[in-house]
């Protein structure tokens, strides 16, 4: 029986997933949390065998010191596993300090640090926005004053569009630098050049670094303005026509990263534009998506991808295989201002409308504090909707965004 420890089992809300994914593979699973075994729920409490406290799972020495009494305790580790971006280097460091298979600090460093990123795929042949390390205000004013405006600043480790800007002129230069804090003291960002054109995301799941599950996602609109303007609902669609001829380019631009990086048994999540300049990369992650995307992957094909990520982990293979039978999507649905929910209008007749079509919907009850739109996808009310047609799958969409509203005050 192999054993795995799986690194915060219990936040975000999928991850138990993942654990119930290693056990039904018939994996024996150890839980590392910053939550204590009593505050967890009894179902959780079934899906591990053992568990291990840490005052952060983000912290390597507590985490090294938890994994090492777990070694020492045993039976043998076989993998030390973990699916959110903010634990992927120090669970590297610990995997590398332990002795314990998987994807190396090098690795996992690469897959964070957006200049040093696209610099070694530029490298090798695969096309990137041009960019520059800031680590000070006059970085970022050298680097426009060499690519001109447009330019994206981003954080050169974080994930999504967390502080992350869109400069078009000095006045954005400014705001960002000042809101940064980059004119006070040295941070750790990347400057690029902005690159027009569509946004998606290609994940997949990889087995000895071959390409066992692979999907394709569309933003509507952009990341970046989506998550500046209340008035939008943004969505994410993921299409069941990915043996069109037009993706055979991505499909293999992302096979190509996938190798140059060197991957493993793993989780992939690639950024893309395709505009005037031709397909980009934008960056990847060594992790399933945000916004537990792979909950829409599963509803779309018939399939359960974690068991799947699962045994590709304990076994090095897979059985299942998507269906492709619907394509699927996800809209968030901003309330009209921040403060506490009111009411909803709209959603009888969506039901109505759509019900067969929605597998998922997350309405806060009144009174529910609401969240900034920066927060994300899931910060407030979305649904989730599939069908065996992607341009169907998108007008649903499009309905939803404009008939369903969430009131505020």
């Amino acid at each position: 029986m192999a054993h795995v420890i799986f690194v915060a089992p219990h936040f975000p809300a999928n991850q138990r997933r993942f654990a119930r994914g290693l056990k039904a593979v018939g994996a024996r699973v150890t839980g590392i949390c910053d939550v204590k075994y009593e505050h967890l729920d009894p179902e959780l409490r079934g899906l591990l065998d053992d568990y291990e406290y840490v005052p952060a799972v983000t912290h390597e020495a507590s985490l090294h010191d938890a994994v090492k009494r777990i070694q020492e305790r045993g039976p043998w580790v076989d993998r030390l596993e973990a699916t959110v971006e903010a634990h992927m280097l120090p669970v590297a460091l610990v995997r590398k300090a332990r002795g314990i298979p998987g994807a190396t600090p090098a690795q996992v460093e690469l897959c964070r640090d957006k200049y040093k990123m696209k610099q070694f795929l530029r490298a090798r042949g695969i096309p990137c926005a041009r960019n520059a390390i800031v680590n000070r205000a006059e970085d970022a004013i050298a680097f426009v004053e060499e690519v001109g405006y447009p330019i994206i600043l981003k954080p050169r480790d974080g994930a999504g569009a967390h502080s992350t800007y869109r400069i078009d002129d000095a006045a954005d230069l400014q705001r960002a630098i000042s809101e940064t804090g980059l004119d006070r003291r040295a941070a750790f960002f990347t400057a690029e050049e902005f690159v027009a054109g569509h946004e998606g995301y290609f994940d997949t799941l990889t087995v000895n670094g071959q390409v066992v599950f692979e999907a394709i996602t569309h933003y509507y609109p952009n990341v970046l303005g989506a998550m500046r303007e209340r008035w939008i609902s943004p969505q994410m669609v993921t299409t069941n026509r990915i043996d069109a001829p037009g993706y055979g380019e991505l499909r293999e631009f992302g096979r190509r990263v996938v190798d140059a990086f060197g991957l493993g048994t793993t989780a992939t999540h690639m950024e893309w534009f395709a505009g005037p300049k031709g397909l980009m990369f934008s960056e990847i992650g060594a992790r399933p998506p945000g916004c537990n995307f792979w909950d829409v992957y599963c509803a779309a094909n018939d399939f359960d991808l974690y068991t799947e990520w699962a045994r590709a982990i304990v076994h090095g293979r897979v059985e299942q295989r998507p269906s492709r039978r619907y394509a699927a999507g996800l809209i968030a649905l901003r309330p009209s201002q921040d403060g506490r929910i009111v009411g909803y209008s709209g959603v009888e007749e969506m039901q109505q409308k759509y019900g067969e079509n929605i597998f998922r919907a997350h309405l806060p009850p009144v009174g529910h504090h609401t969240q900034p739109v920066e927060a994300g996808y899931l910060a407030n009310a979305y649904v989730c909707v599939r069908h065996p047609n992607y341009d169907t799958v998108r007008a649903i969409l499009d309905d939803i965004g404009q008939s369903v509203k969430v009131w505020a005050r």
